[in-house]
């Protein structure tokens, strides 16, 4: 029994019966059509990413448009925020932890269930490809700190430095007050996500962040954790988070928001209760922020997140837009 037919058979009915709204969201093909000829109404290629990330998007857009795959596509686009020193939440140019060291985080994952993960990295511009190298030339799926740099100088990275004057002094600045605890509020971690899905139908993720801001060393989120920062299954879709990871964490954030579309859930639906999931686990008012987006396999996007001002980017046929995300407490 495939991971699919158990997931069927144990959660959806004893009888193993697919639900009517499954069905009726899943554009099934015929297993005779090796073509895979969908629906008229399936929007695809289509791009989504968390935050107002015009040019990564459309520098994911133009590999989509021009037959490249999903996978090429969500990791050339998170490059460009990675590369963009304007971007202190990812890459080159994030706000380092508390000792005033810049450390990345990063994983990717394919249409094969495929995954590769860096923690802790340092000097390395570009943890996202290190990550997918990870996931391509190692049995592994996550490499940390230390071994995940000296692997990339293996394969020909080169070493760069990371911290810029503007994040140096403003962590500086921020040594003058600062407590001994993590700085939770929502601008210091604004994760990079992105999903897609290309011309053959087939998904792919990826995620990257510099994390939290003037954390304590060590310190890992979600964004480079399977299951919580990021998830895909390309038989039904893929999802991505951004805001304090260790709520994320706690939840599997977006394998929950993969699995609520399996259920037969929009990726709004679905967004909205992994985050209520959140919200029921903390009684008082969240004083953080949480936001996922979806992307199922018909083109179908969404997103929802405790705070206002969340916004995600989608690029299609349709449009290159960014839109607003719907959020628990209102504005």
């Amino acid at each position: 029994m495939n991971r699919r037919k158990f997931i069927e058979k144990s959660t959806l009915s004893t009888a193993g019966i697919i639900s009517a709204p499954l069905l009726a969201r899943e554009r099934a093909y015929s297993e005779n059509d090796r073509t895979k000829t969908f629906a008229k109404d399936v929007v695809r290629p289509i791009v989504i990413a968390t935050w107002d990330v015009p040019n990564a998007t459309e520098k994911a857009w133009h590999i989509l448009r021009s037959d490249g795959s999903s996978l090429d596509a969500v990791e050339q686009g998170v490059m460009i925020e990675e590369a963009d020193e304007n971007n202190q939440s990812v890459g080159k140019g994030g706000r380092p932890d508390r000792d005033g060291n810049v450390t990345l985080d990063a994983c990717i994952m394919d249409k094969d269930s495929k995954c590769g993960s860096v923690v802790y990295l340092q000097n390395i511009v570009h943890p996202i490809s290190v990550a997918r190298k990870v996931m391509e030339e190692t049995p592994h799926v996550i490499l940390a700190g230390r071994g995940a740099e000296q692997f990339a100088y293996g394969l020909g990275f080169k070493k760069d430095k990371l911290l810029t004057e503007k994040s140096r002094q403003e962590w500086l600045q921020w040594k003058k007050t600062a407590r001994y605890e993590p700085v939770i509020n929502i601008e210091n971690h604004d994760t990079i996500g992105m999903l897609a899905i290309d011309g053959n139908g087939d998904l792919a993720g990826a995620c990257t962040t510099s994390g939290m801001a003037y954390k304590i060393a060590g310190r890992v989120g979600d964004s480079p954790i399977i299951g919580a920062g990021l998830f895909v299954d390309n038989e039904v879709g893929a999802a991505t988070a951004t805001g304090v990871g260790e709520e994320v964490i706690r939840t599997v954030g977006s394998f929950l928001v993969v699995e609520l579309m399996r259920q037969g859930k929009t990726p709004h639906q679905a967004c909205k209760e992994a985050v209520q999931r959140i919200i029921e686990k903390n009684s008082d008012q969240p004083d953080f922020q949480i936001g996922f987006i979806a992307l199922n396999k018909n083109g179908e996007t969404g997103g929802y997140c405790i705070h206002p001002g969340f916004s995600y980017r989608v690029y299609s046929k349709d449009g290159h837009t960014n839109n607003p995300s719907d959020s628990y407490l209102n504005k």
